[in-house]
């Protein structure tokens, strides 16, 4: 784990929480729905691949969205969604595996798990076509990126900084989220991506994460390299299925 660098405090809540929560009883073996496949479909099909995002709340939202998250989910998908994250940390984030079960089962695109997880065993909780390693905060990536691989998930491998990037690479991701949202101050700055993608070998699957809000914010994302965006607060708030539509067609 990278601790070079100061964390913001609500940050260091949900590490707290993460290093005590349980992992699996049993080892998953999943058929993961292809990532690359649905977002090689959605350019086929003139859309933007768009990874559209079940977020009750967070620490930099404010108040509870409580609609059923199935249906969220379907909206979602009915307006163009080439995959979908799923939040599953519970404390922070109002998520949980159970929510992912659910709307996995609902759906016929790749869900993404979305949480903190820092040990093998923790991708044990819940079946998943992806799952969310953040480079940052693991101790050994190219482990828990190997083992998420054996258990036939897709790891999403999530950077902040150029030399995140190049562990990520030398890790074995084949798919990077470039979050433009500093995790130790909570800044989002859209610069990110672009300074950090201009680095990323032409094989890997990026994917820009965070401060996405408009059409604009979009084809800035693309033209910097992004093959796929993940949208979670500017769908979430309103109509979901307009909002997803809005963005998949910017």
């Amino acid at each position: 784990m990278n601790t070079s660098e100061s964390i913001a405090p609500a940050v260091e809540s949900i590490l707290d929480s993460a290093r005590e929560r349980d992992g699996g009883d049993e080892r998953l073996s999943v058929e993961a729905r292809s990532f690359p496949d649905a977002v090689a479909e959605a350019e086929r099909e003139g859309r933007v691949a768009v990874i559209a995002e079940v977020k009750p709340t967070s620490p930099t939202t404010e108040g509870i969205r409580e609609d059923d998250p199935v249906e969220l989910a379907r909206e979602m998908v009915a307006g163009g969604a080439a995959a979908l994250s799923v939040l599953t940390e519970p404390e922070h984030f109002g998520g949980s595996p159970e929510t992912l079960r659910r709307v996995r089962e609902a759906v016929d695109v790749p869900v993404l798990r979305k949480d903190f997880l820092l040990r093998e065993d923790q991708l044990d909780v819940v079946e998943a076509d992806l799952v969310l390693l953040i480079a940052r905060f693991v101790d050994d990536l190219a482990g828990l990126v190997e083992a998420a691989k054996e258990r036939g998930f897709q790891p999403l491998v999530e950077v902040h900084t150029r030399e995140e990037l190049a562990e990520a690479i030398e890790a074995g991701a084949d798919v990077v989220g470039i979050n433009n949202r500093d995790l130790g101050k909570l800044e989002v700055d859209l610069d990110t991506f672009e300074r950090v993608a201009i680095e990323a070998p032409e094989d890997v699957l990026l994917v820009a994460e965070s401060g996405i809000g408009s059409g604009e914010n979009v084809r800035r994302m693309r033209e910097a390299g992004a093959d796929a965006l993940l949208i979670g607060t500017a769908i979430m708030d309103g109509d979901v299925r307009e909002n997803t539509n809005d963005f998949t067609t910017a």
